[in-house]
């Protein structure tokens, strides 16, 4: 289960962080995580709380945003999400693409502290 790995990382820095402003508290770590990132939701935040005992992060939340996968599709000249990660073609003229321009992020994009 790589998503203790990730979640061990996502503690490590926020903990740095709040270190660097004074030893803070974390409440919670927000993370946009793209449906192609290879990172089980569920897993993550099952892991994020084992990686967090014992730990100033302990009884924070990882508050995450998912997001869908979207491709540029050149013949509309527009960016589309997926109604679908089956068939990577363009919803609308139905063209096939591989351009993908959102799906496969996952960043910590925000800590809310508590000073």
């Amino acid at each position: 289960m790589h998503e203790l790995s990730i979640a061990v990382s996502i503690v490590e820095a926020a903990e740095e962080e709040a270190a660097n402003r004074g030893s803070a508290r974390v409440i919670a770590v927000y993370l946009k995580l793209g449906r192609l990132s290879g990172v089980v939701k569920d897993a993550l935040l099952t892991s994020y709380d084992l990686a967090c005992e014992g730990t100033t992060l302990e009884g924070s939340h990882l508050v995450i945003e998912e997001l869908p996968v979207v491709i540029h599709c050149r013949p509309c000249a527009a960016s589309r999400p997926l109604s679908s990660i089956q068939l990577f073609c363009c919803p609308v003229c139905g063209v096939p693409s591989a351009e993908v321009v959102q799906g496969k992020e996952l960043e910590v994009t925000a800590l809310e502290i508590e000073e």
